[in-house]
């Protein structure tokens, strides 16, 4: 049975699918970001690094002020508490900053021909061409990520279907446009559906006067935190604990809590994050572009390791060691 016939099956109108699809294409990129999206782990360390850099959290403070009344209104209205639903936020598009370009139904379409879960795409792609059908919003409007997750807070469709709100009266759920109200309610309203109990927080980092609950420490050696059944809705968003707990602690620091009290182990070659800090500060000071000097040893850091170490007559590795560090000193 062909896609036309089975959409036509499920409800889609024939003018959505002619208007749809006269635009569509397959998009070969995708495929390429589908066969390589698993990517080196990071530690939880280096995962808050990013999840809570200077900029997140100056970006974060903006938008939670500039947005005060319309949070403080989702909040009254679905429970959630309004810094979850900010650091959501940040975490899925930078605040709005990162929404993502691709066309939704290429990408989903493309994703359900040749893609590694074909099913799961054609569902995304029906449920995004129902979206067009009830005129929530356009062809051309309707974009994301390469895998389909789209607007402020990066809904894949299925999700747009079951928990996005239109917030502002207007008779559209639109989660894409520059006015992020919809999309913010709707976050909360994921939330709210799927078990949030106002009130309780996530979570707080073990023995610094936190909620009861269980207790976990994703790195070996590191921070250990007291979760609570509002952790576990976070996951719901992403199933990831390291997910989760860049949601709460981000949360708290744009609510104006200061960073984690307690310590991570070196890492695998002997260096702290303050240790690799500072080679990237070493690095920079001799001119080499390592990006956001935040501990985290990225592809720039890397890059400026190895030249670094070429000049020193050394192996080009680009790994950050002891040696590096005491180099730059």
């Amino acid at each position: 049975m062909s896609f036309r016939l089975r959409a036509r099956q499920a409800g889609i109108s024939p003018a959505t699918l002619d208007a749809t699809f006269s635009e569509a294409g397959f998009i070969p990129g995708v495929i390429t970001r589908d066969g390589t999206q698993l990517q080196t782990r990071r530690t939880l360390e280096e995962y808050l690094s990013i999840a809570t850099s200077d900029e997140r959290l100056t970006k974060g403070r903006a938008a939670i002020a500039r947005h005060s009344k319309t949070l403080t209104a989702i909040e009254a209205k679905f429970g959630v508490d309004a810094r979850i639903v900010t650091a959501i936020w940040g975490m899925e598009s930078q605040f709005g900053e990162k929404r993502g370009q691709i066309p939704v139904i290429s990408s989903t379409a493309t994703l359900a021909f040749d893609g590694r879960r074909a099913d799961f795409y054609e569902t995304q792609l029906l449920a995004a061409l129902r979206i067009l059908d009830r005129g929530d919003t356009t062809p051309q409007q309707l974009t994301g990520s390469w895998a389909g997750a789209m607007g402020h807070t990066q809904f894949i469709p299925t999700s747009y279907q079951s928990f996005a709100v239109d917030f502002t009266g207007d008779g559209r759920r639109d989660i894409w446009s520059n006015d992020p109200t919809d999309a913010l309610a709707s976050t909360a309203n994921y939330l709210a559906q799927n078990g949030w109990r106002s009130g309780l927080k996530w979570g707080a980092e073990a023995g610094t006067g936190g909620p009861s609950g269980r207790t976990i420490q994703p790195q070996s050696g590191g921070v250990r935190f007291t979760v609570t059944r509002n952790f576990n809705v976070i996951k719901t968003y992403n199933n990831s604990d390291f997910y989760a707990i860049a949601v709460g602690h981000l949360a708290d620091r744009i609510g104006g809590a200061g960073p984690l009290q307690g310590r991570f182990p070196p890492d695998a070659n002997g260096l702290t994050k303050n240790d690799r800090i500072a080679i990237q500060r070493g690095l920079a000071a001799r001119g080499y572009d390592v990006g956001t000097i935040d501990g985290v040893m990225g592809t720039k850091t890397e890059t400026a390791i190895s030249d670094f170490q070429r000049r020193q007559g050394l192996t080009a590795t680009g790994i950050a060691t002891v040696e590096i560090l005491a180099a730059l000193l």
